[in-house]
């Protein structure tokens, strides 16, 4: 059964002066439209405790335009004006729900550069895009096909801090699942190795931003000696970091979209652990590790892509004692540090940590799916240290298959 989504694919481009120009004013619009509202919004809160929603906004832009100090709002497209407007009806609305906090005020320096484009501000035809402003479609580095026939809803055109121009296109996509399996497999995730398969296999951490560790040192080395506002020779070095870290982030994401695409499409049910990483990183010692490992980005395209291809995927209690388990007897070891990589049970077995830890994590989540258990965290089973699969207190792998 063929899965209908909206998919965006993101391309560069390289623009020419004039579209560099009108793109950068954009920019700056949008981001000035929407600190107004946001100020507008949240003065008339805190002092007449009034709400402004999306249509008052909307209106104080057309008069924010007929003033001699914003007359400048006019020589951009107003879409993008208006769509900043939206996005910021959609932070509140989020605030409210208490799915995020109060929405801030973007920065010149470190928020996103974008700009939105809804159909009536675009033209897509025959591969040329041309935006709203502009006499020149854009010279857009076609490196994958759009699906056929696809028209673009949305255009969102972006800058990162490293000056790159990119275009991403939302566009109605058909998904068709992959083929059937049997196979499962569970994961644990690590520094050394950055994932350890239930089937023994151990796929090596790359380090990315430790390869590079020398040359950004010596960037951000360069930087700090540019006094603030050293003009042109301080927005050089500044970029020349934005480099070396853009060139770490891609190599990431690439390894990561062909690991995650690779476990999805060879097994059925996949089994991860819930890990915390926003916890993990606290630890001073461990924090760079894992900010390089990415294991929150890695279970998020885990999580998309098995429910595009048709996969189970199951989460189990981030209390499971995985790593101090033994598969073999049951027993649970009452300390095992992280420089112990090897272990004996007292059944005698000799345990790779991590192995030992991703063939638990396997039958936990087994258990999970053939007892309908959930696969969220429970509060009991965190305080008691056990997982939610656990269904009986006399023994501590109740509910678990041995392997």
């Amino acid at each position: 059964m063929t899965t209908h989504v909206k998919r965006a694919f993101k391309y560069r481009f390289y623009p020419t002066e004039a579209q560099a120009a009108e793109l950068s004013r954009t920019f700056g619009c949008v981001r000035k439209v929407y600190n107004l509202a946001l100020e507008a919004r949240t003065v008339a809160w805190y002092q007449r405790q009034e709400r402004v929603n999306y249509n008052a906004t909307s209106a104080m832009l057309t008069a924010w335009k007929k003033t001699e100090e914003l007359a400048y709002l006019s020589e951009v497209s107003s879409v993008p004006l208006q769509q900043c407007l939206r996005h910021l009806q959609g932070a509140f609305t989020s605030f409210f729900e208490g799915r995020a906090k109060y929405p801030r005020f973007k920065s010149r320096k470190k928020s996103r550069r974008s700009a939105e484009y809804t159909s009536s501000a675009f033209r897509y035809r025959h591969g040329r895009l041309t935006l709203a402003r502009m006499r020149e479609p854009l010279n857009v580095v076609w490196s994958r096909p759009l699906p056929d026939s696809a028209q673009p809803s949305t255009v969102t055109v972006s800058q990162d801090a490293a000056g790159r121009w990119f275009v991403s296109l939302l566009c109605d996509d058909t998904i068709t699942p992959a083929p059937a399996t049997t196979a499962t497999v569970g994961i644990d995730a690590g520094i050394t190795s950055l994932v350890t398969l239930s089937t023994g296999e151990k796929i090596t951490n790359p380090r990315h931003e430790r390869r590079d560790r020398a040359r950004l040192a010596k960037a951000q080395r360069g930087l700090s000696r540019k006094a603030p506002g050293d003009g042109a020779n301080r927005a050089k070095a500044r970029r020349k970091v934005a480099e070396i870290h853009a060139r770490i982030t891609d190599r990431r994401r690439d390894h990561l979209h062909k690991l995650t695409t690779r476990l999805v499409r060879e097994n059925q049910t996949v089994v991860i652990e819930d890990l915390t990483v926003r916890n993990l990183v606290k630890n001073a010692r461990l924090a760079r590790a894992v900010s390089d490992a990415a294991w929150r980005e890695l279970r998020g395209m885990l999580e998309y892509k098995c429910a595009w291809y048709g996969r189970e995927l199951v989460v189990i209690d981030r209390w499971f004692p995985s790593s101090k388990l033994c598969g073999s007897c049951g027993t649970i070891r009452t300390k095992l540090p992280l420089n112990v990589r090897t272990w004996t049970c007292e059944c005698g077995t000799v345990h790779d940590r991590d192995a030992n830890a991703a063939k638990n994590v396997l039958a936990a989540g087994l258990a999970v799916s053939a007892c309908g258990d959930g696969v969220r965290p429970q509060r009991e089973s965190s305080r008691t240290g056990r997982s939610s699969v656990k269904q009986e207190p006399q023994r501590a792998t109740a509910g678990i298959p041995r392997l």
